[in-house]
């Protein structure tokens, strides 16, 4: 598929709206392991304190095949009525892109870049989440990573969502792949993959309250169990000292 004809605004300015509330990408300052302070930690991360990090807003020319590949998907997308809006930033950090990706068009983003011949991402690699804090909009991220063993490429999406409207399309009818990654991470982060065909917990025992992995999760001082075996509360732990 060729790229969008020379007369065209810039594809990749397309991609940079103006920064809305609610940026798909957020930040904030670290302070110690796992937030955790004053608890008896000799390791020296107790004393933790970095910035927080905001990977920019990439700009054209992204670099090697990274432009290419965005034209192609804009070609893509124009063919199958995606709007551009479906993107809504991408992110060129540490030589790997990403695509925040907006819910509503995930699938077909995801179809489109399984079946476009210019594009050809066959895999789905792994889905997973990140919280980033009660104090970050749009705090839950679902994250996609997408292998093209045609082009021997790999991209990352994300979505961004609200933790009170957790809410992302599973994308198992077009990657089958991440049947259990979507059951896994709505286990551990409380993401809800609409129309998974089975979404159950798949780690914490099925009467389990809470999703463990979230940063408001309490630490510590509740024997886990996972499925059968029992993890004690770190108290109750063996010392190594």
């Amino acid at each position: 598929m060729s790229p969008l004809p020379e007369n065209e605004t810039n594809p990749g300015a397309e991609l940079e709206p103006t920064p809305q509330p609610g940026a798909p990408v957020a930040g904030r300052e670290r302070r110690g392991m796992f937030g955790v302070h004053d608890a008896g930690d000799t390791t020296g991360f107790g004393g933790l304190r970095l910035p927080a990090y905001l990977p920019p807003r990439a700009e054209r020319p992204y670099g090697g095949w990274f432009d290419e590949f965005v034209d192609e998907l804009l070609a893509a997308m124009a063919e199958r009525g995606i709007p551009t809006s479906a993107i809504r930033q991408v992110t060129i950090d540490r030589g790997e892109i990403t695509l925040y990706v907006d819910r509503d068009h995930l699938v077909a983003l995801c179809q489109a870049l399984r079946d476009d011949a210019a594009l050809r991402f066959e895999l789905c690699s792994s889905v997973s989440g990140v919280d980033y804090g009660a104090d970050v909009p749009d705090r839950l991220h679902s994250v996609y990573h997408l292998t093209s063993m045609t082009y021997r490429r790999r991209i990352r999406l994300e979505v961004a969502v609200d933790v009170d409207d957790a809410h992302v399309p599973s994308v198992v009818s077009v990657y089958p792949t991440a049947d259990w990654h979507e059951r896994e991470t709505w286990d551990m982060f409380g993401i809800v993959y609409d129309g998974h065909p089975a979404l159950t917990r798949i780690l914490m025992p099925d009467d389990w309250d809470g999703h463990p992995q979230r940063k408001d999760y309490p630490l510590g001082g509740i024997p886990v169990e996972y499925k059968g075996a029992e993890i004690p509360p770190p108290d109750q732990r063996r010392a190594y000292s």
